[in-house]
């Protein structure tokens, strides 16, 4: 049986359009997987933009059955909608994480498509349902208090109008609207771990309580109102650098050299750096001139008693300096030292 909506179809489209994440004649691509929540949104942003603002950008990845009829859908949708479609087909790879694979190709053709509208925002139909989902994998696969604030309504580009909307509410809207959906069966399966998130954790979660993942939300809603309060005091501990002495970290309370080492480690990859923060231990240890290679392609090096970080060199090239074989060219000694898994 089906969830009821919390929100009433028109308090929707309002609601996103208070929220100025989608701005009419504001140029957007929209990705459209076809599915209910994709489908309420391309519908929205047309209300919203206009027509002649919004592209729809569907990736076929040719891995289900159902995947040439996921096109026609959304081929018909757009023509209904007068919305210009823009297909992908990228090649399946032969190893790796496909779902990382996709995303990457999804994220990828909609930012190169958003780069030729120039520089249109990137809608992704994020609901209040993935974001539960999301918080809760994330509970269990990363001991990180970063990864409990959920998705952001906005992350550069990227935007999620949805993101205060549940799955049903974006069906309930899209049945007042006439508009028709696909459905993914891999969406119910628990051959990936979404799955069993979606189809075992949170129903157990609703039979505990049934306000769960109400509260859920509110928990990450906290978090981030807190992480944005800790991040000002990491300002005013770097005050714009990008290096800290050793001694001052070792000073400070473990909290706050935590947050200040993932700041100049996410700083230095150019995006999230998960897991560095958790090695503080080894990179106090460092001595005054040492490196320590870390996940996600970064390092942490310091020279003089100054800590800073930097992207590593290729995985031929990965080292960490912090005993004494042989030295290396300018005199510096070095080690291998794979990572620590993240």
């Amino acid at each position: 049986m089906s969830e009821p909506a919390d929100r009433e179809p028109g308090e929707l489209l309002e609601a996103v359009r208070r929220d100025a994440l989608i701005r009419p004649g504001r140029p957007v691509v929209v990705m459209l997987s076809g599915g209910r929540d994709s489908t309420c949104l391309l519908d929205v942003a047309v209300a919203i933009a206009g027509t002649p603002a919004v592209t729809a950008l569907h990736v076929n990845y040719g891995l289900r059955d159902a995947a040439a009829g996921d096109e026609r859908h959304c081929a018909q949708l757009c023509e209904r909608l007068e919305v210009e479609l823009t297909v992908r087909h990228p090649g399946a790879p032969t190893l790796g994480n496909l779902q990382a694979w996709a995303r990457d190709a999804r994220y990828g053709a909609a930012a190169q498509l958003a780069s030729g509208r120039g520089g249109a925002d990137v809608a992704a139909g994020h609901t209040a349902t993935d974001q539960v989902e999301t918080i809760l994998y994330r509970l269990a696969s990363s001991p990180s208090r970063r990864a409990l604030l959920g998705m952001r309504a906005r992350e550069g580009s990227l935007i999620r109008p949805l993101l205060q909307f549940t799955r049903a509410d974006t069906a309930a809207y899209c049945r007042a609207r006439g508009l028709q959906w696909r459905e993914d069966e891999t969406n119910e399966s628990d051959l990936y771990a979404r799955g069993r998130v979606r189809t075992g954790l949170v129903p157990a979660l609703r039979e505990i309580h049934p306000g769960a993942e109400r509260n859920v939300l509110a928990l990450a809603e906290i978090l981030r109102d807190e992480a944005a309060v800790l991040d000002g005091v990491v300002d005013d501990v770097l005050r714009g650098k990008v290096e800290i002495p050793v001694s001052a970290l070792r000073e400070l309370p473990r909290g706050l050299s935590r947050l200040i080492v993932q700041r100049l480690a996410d700083g230095a990859a150019g995006r999230p750096a998960p897991g560095t923060a958790r090695r503080l231990d080894e990179i106090l240890a460092l001595r005054e001139t040492a490196a320590l290679d870390l996940p996600h392609g970064v390092r942490a090096v310091v020279t003089g008693g100054v800590l800073s970080f930097t992207r590593s060199p290729s995985p031929g090239h990965r080292r960490t300096v912090d005993q004494p074989p042989s030295p290396s060219p300018g005199g510096q000694r070095s080690i291998d030292h794979p990572p620590k898994s993240n």
